[in-house]
């Protein structure tokens, strides 16, 4: 997997790297700010982009905001000291597809990474969790129209949101994998959701499926079976 690494601490940069190249991953160049890591990426087109928060000049969330404007496909994932709820809500509205905290051993690090290559998102039960009790404590708005979800779509968003994977989805439809797959990407699409925590988190907030497991079993399985919605 193709990197970027972001940081305004070098040695902390020297040493992602180090273990990053030990995973087999190629670290195809580094920044100390958001202004040079935007132009980085039009320059390598990496893979992932790990991006630090706080950093002088350009931060990493409007950096993160402006890469994913201009390439998509590129998964960021913020690696930072901040536990701020504001840079986290900030962070996946960008378009972040993770949201990680430094104080994370290398094992969970090479896992995430994993995870992102697949598609996953890099966020953690805990993290997850913060999320979705943000959305939920949100005030009551106007209720978004969902007249156009299909039966179908609600079907397959209720299980989604339930834990269940896309082959178990498949099972309990119906339908093939793929279908399932081609209902997915069509209700992110018509939730206008940027990843798969603000997706479930709407679904709930907007009254379109029950409350989201609180386990973190099956929190972990929600985020592995909601796509990222592709540009």
């Amino acid at each position: 997997m193709r990197t970027v690494l972001v940081d305004d601490h070098a040695l902390f940069r020297d040493g992602v790297a180090s273990l990053l190249l030990a995973w087999g991953h190629e670290v195809v160049g580094q920044a100390s700010d958001g202004a040079d890591a935007i132009q980085l990426v039009d320059e390598t087109s990496p893979d992932v982009v790990l991006m630090d928060v706080r950093m002088p000049n350009v931060s990493g969330l409007e950096a993160t905001a402006r890469i994913k404007e201009r390439h998509p496909e590129v998964a960021i994932v913020m690696l930072t000291v901040s536990e701020d709820e504001a840079d986290l809500f900030r962070a996946i509205k960008a378009g972040a597809q993770g949201y990680l905290l430094k104080n994370l051993e290398a094992p969970q690090l090479r896992s995430m990474l994993e995870g992102v290559a697949r598609g996953e998102p890099a966020i953690t039960p805990a993290t997850a969790a913060r999320i979705i009790d943000e959305f939920l404590r949100a005030p009551g708005g106007a209720r978004q129209d969902t007249g156009h979800l299909t039966e179908r779509e609600l079907e397959v968003l209720k299980l989604v949101t339930l834990g269940q994977r896309n082959r178990e989805i498949a099972a309990e439809l119906g339908i093939s994998e793929n279908t399932v797959k081609f209902h997915l990407k069509n209700i992110v699409e018509k939730l206008h959701a940027q990843n798969r925590a603000e997706l479930a988190a709407r679904a709930v907030r907007e009254g379109l499926v029950p409350d989201l497991p609180r386990t973190s079993t099956a929190q972990e399985r929600w985020q592995r079976e909601v796509p990222l919605r592709r540009r």
